[in-house]
C-alpha cells in the first residue's frame, strides 16, 4: 500500500502507486500489466468501459489508420501473439481466431507469415473483452474508479506516476492539438449465416466495406471521416454501409438491424508513446508516459504499447 505524506500547503500526495488515465483499451491493458507486474495501480475513467470508443470498435486485429508504420507494425505483432493466447479461451476472453479475407490490400509479410493464407486473425467481441480486462485487473490487486482528470497534474498530486492513456481526450488534457478525430460509423445486424470476416479498406478511404461476424451478430461498416466529430448515427450513411455490404452478402441487405454505432478514433499523425516530467501542482514533478494517438488500431497494438509504456514507467535499474 503506498504511503500518504503531508504537504507545505496542508494537502496531501501518495508517495507511490501509478494513476492510469483512460479506460479504454490501451488504458486498461497497460493497468493490467503494471499491476501484473507489481504495480499499485489505479485507473480514472470518466465513462464505463462499455461507455467507451474501444466498446464501439469492430475487434477486428490489424494495424489500421495508425502511425508510424514501422513501429506500429513490431506493436502490432507482438499483440498478435497475445491475442492467440487468448483465443483459447472465447467464453472468459470474447477472443476467437476466424479466417477472412482482405479485398483491396496486401498485408505486409511480417503480418502475413503471423496470419496465413487465407488470413486467420483474432476478432475481439470488445464488450466481453473490456470486461475480461477490468477483472483481469482487479486479480491483479488494480482499481478502476470513475473519474475524469481535469489536468495531468491533477493526478500527478495523487500519485508520483501518471501514465496518460486519454485517447481523444488527451486534446485537452495535454493539451496537444495533433490529436484529431476519425469518425466510425457501423451497424450491427442479424447473421443470414456469414463465418468469415471481410475487408476492404484501402488506406486514407473515407467509405470502407467490412463484415466481422461477432457472437451477438454481424457487424457492417464502415467510415473513416477525417476530422469529423458528430457522435449520432446517420441514416443515410446506414443504408450505404448495407448497400457496400449486401454487393458481398446479397442476404445481408434484408438482415434486422440490431443496433447503430458510432465512435470517434484518436488519430494522431504518430502514436505517443514516451515519458516527460510534468508539474504535480505541489510543487514538484512527476513521471508521465503518454500512450495515446492509437487511430483505429488501438485494440490491435494495445499489449505491445502496454509492455512498453510499462517499461518507461519502471526504474532503469529494472528494465533488464
Amino acid at each position: 500500500m503506498s504511503e500518504v505524506t503531508g504537504t507545505a500547503a496542508g494537502s496531501t500526495r501518495r508517495t507511490g502507486g501509478v494513476v492510469v488515465l483512460g479506460g479504454g483499451v490501451i488504458g486498461l491493458t497497460t493497468a493490467v500489466v503494471l499491476a501484473e507486474r507489481g504495480a499499485d495501480v489505479r485507473v480514472w475513467s470518466p465513462s464505463p468501459p462499455e461507455g467507451t470508443t474501444s466498446a464501439v470498435a469492430g475487434g477486428l486485429i490489424w494495424p489500421y489508420r495508425i502511425a508510424p508504420e514501422r513501429q506500429t507494425l513490431d506493436w502490432a505483432v507482438r499483440s498478435f501473439r497475445h491475442f492467440s493466447w487468448l483465443a483459447e479461451q472465447p467464453p472468459a476472453t470474447g477472443v476467437r481466431l476466424v479466417r477472412g479475407q482482405f479485398a483491396d490490400s496486401t498485408p505486409p509479410a511480417e503480418w502475413s507469415a503471423l496470419t496465413g493464407t487465407p488470413p486467420r486473425t483474432p476478432l475481439v467481441d470488445m464488450g466481453r473483452y473490456l470486461g475480461f480486462l477490468r477483472r483481469r485487473l482487479e486479480a491483479a490487486g488494480g482499481r478502476w474508479e470513475q473519474r475524469a482528470a481535469g489536468s495531468l497534474a491533477e493526478a500527478a498530486a495523487e500519485a508520483p506516476t501518471v501514465v496518460n492513456c486519454g485517447g481523444l481526450g488527451a486534446r485537452e488534457l495535454v493539451p496537444d492539438p495533433e490529436v484529431r478525430p476519425v469518425r466510425g460509423q457501423i451497424l450491427v445486424v442479424e447473421n443470414p449465416g456469414v463465418e468469415e470476416w471481410y475487408v476492404a479498406a484501402g488506406a486514407g478511404a473515407r467509405e470502407t466495406t467490412y463484415l466481422l461476424p461477432q457472437p451477438y451478430g454481424l457487424v457492417l461498416g464502415g467510415t473513416a471521416e477525417d476530422g469529423v466529430e458528430e457522435r449520432e448515427p446517420d441514416p443515410e450513411t446506414a443504408a450505404a454501409i448495407v448497400r457496400r455490404c449486401a454487393a458481398v452478402h446479397p442476404e445481408v441487405a434484408e438482415a434486422r438491424v440490431l443496433e447503430h454505432r458510432v465512435g470517434l478514433r484518436p488519430f494522431r499523425p504518430r502514436v505517443r508513446l514516451e515519458a516527460e516530467r510534468i508539474p504535480d501542482g505541489l510543487g514538484g514533478t512527476a513521471l508521465c508516459v503518454h500512450n495515446y494517438g492509437h487511430g483505429g488500431a488501438g485494440v490491435t497494438v494495445s499489449w505491445g504499447c502496454a509492455v512498453d509504456a510499462a517499461r518507461l514507467v519502471e526504474p532503469p535499474e529494472a528494465r533488464g
